[in-house]
């Protein structure tokens, strides 16, 4: 009998050539589960998708319930749908006043490239401006906007006038000018290894943008609902962009993307040309009930307001393993570094076999993630984290 496995190999397009394979027969909470039962604590979730864990009861009552009553019927924007409607209003009550209006798309790179045109309309300006080590996707305009040059070499051309700055460069403002339509930041730069932009650097770059007349877009798309221990990364530095990109954690396990600005700024989208910007399965009325619920999720209760004293707990319990050369958290948003690729492909391998899921960074691979649904418990961490010293003491 042909396994999974098998056929996984032989019909799944592959995108390395050493998959984890990891076989999921379920997932709960913050565990999944192999055909065979054995129980691995997610401490990805799917990349900081399933921050409210995994097939949490009150996301999939709403998606069974709304697959019930309709599930796709038309292109965006034309109409009116209940899931949209009451999630584009759920968002913008959480975020400031000038935050008005939710585009809805299907991931994270879509919204990055919607925020993109959203900026060369509005400005009729050409360039665009991004972070050296930033990710922000693999659609062709994402691409153009990552500041490494070996993921995107081999699909060059991409698009023109993109320039990168490094993140906390002062000087490097200067290349913010009134031929820039936009300036595209992590507050935290997830894919380099959680590395944050300071309040300092991050006043300066909206004082920059604002006298350039360029808009200021914040990629949140890991850092957004909650995972940083605030619903958005931002509010820990008190500076507001002109666009905000949410996806992942966004849809509560379903797929969605959204950018989102003032309806001034949104509604050149209208016009010259109508159908500005346009996708099919974008605000798909399941994944924005299932967003709704997980929203519901994330601001009842005290869930956000212990997501730092969790991250406390995986900083006091493996910061002194001798293998560890330093952790940089931002809520549970955090890089272990062990200094050695080598030594993290061992723990990852290890994580499998002992029963925890972690990767590295794609532009730092000398740390290992620790990004877990929010909801983990005190004791899950505790029992992971000795697991996890296990495997390092064995490197």
């Amino acid at each position: 009998m042909v396994t999974h496995r098998e056929l996984f190999l032989k019909h799944i397009a592959q995108t390395s050539d050493a998959p984890l394979t990891l076989e999921v027969a379920k997932a709960e909470g913050v565990y999944l589960y192999t055909p065979e039962g054995k129980r691995i604590c997610d401490l990805i979730s799917g990349v900081s998708v399933s921050n409210v864990g995994h097939s949490h009861p009150a996301v999939v009552s709403a998606i069974s319930e709304q697959a019930a009553k309709y599930m796709h019927l038309m292109v965006y924007g034309e109409l009116v749908q209940a899931p949209q409607v009451k999630l584009a209003h759920a968002i913008v009550k959480l975020l400031p006043p000038n935050f008005e209006s939710v585009y809805f798309v299907n991931s994270g790179s879509e919204a990055v490239e919607g925020g993109v045109k959203l900026a060369k309309r509005y400005t009729g300006r050409p360039e665009v401006v991004s972070m050296r080590n930033a990710y922000h996707g693999s659609t062709h305009g994402a691409l153009s906007l990552m500041g490494n040059e070996g993921p995107k070499r081999s699909y060059r051309p991409l698009l023109p006038g993109v320039h990168h700055i490094d993140i906390n460069c002062f000087d490097d403002l200067d290349r913010i000018t009134r031929q820039t339509a936009c300036v595209v930041i992590e507050p935290i730069q997830g894919e380099a290894g959680i590395i944050a932009a300071t309040t300092d650097y991050l006043i300066a770059l909206r004082e920059r943008c604002t006298q350039m007349g360029a808009l200021l877009i914040f990629d949140e798309i890991q850092t957004g609902m909650g995972r940083t221990g605030k619903m958005f990364a931002f509010e820990r530095y008190g500076v507001v962009p002109d666009v905000l990109l949410l996806a992942k954690a966004l849809g509560g396990g379903m797929p969605l993307g959204a950018f989102i600005s003032s309806k001034g700024i949104m509604d050149c989208l209208t016009n010259n040309p109508p159908l500005g910007h346009i996708t099919t399965f974008g605000g798909h009325p399941v994944s924005c009930a299932a967003s709704l619920a997980s929203i519901d999720v994330l601001t009842s209760g005290n869930l956000l307001d212990g997501v730092e004293a969790k991250a406390q707990l995986f900083l006091k319990l493996l910061s002194n393993h001798p293998q560890v050369k330093g952790i940089r958290s931002h809520g549970l948003f955090m890089a272990v570094e062990l200094g050695s690729f080598g030594k993290v492909q061992q723990l990852i391998k290890q994580g499998l076999d002992t029963g925890f899921l972690t990767d590295w960074f794609l532009f730092c691979d000398t740390a290992f993630r620790i990004a877990p649904p929010l909801i983990i418990a005190e004791q899950e961490i505790e029992d992971v984290c000795g697991v996890i010293l296990e495997a390092l003491d064995s490197l």
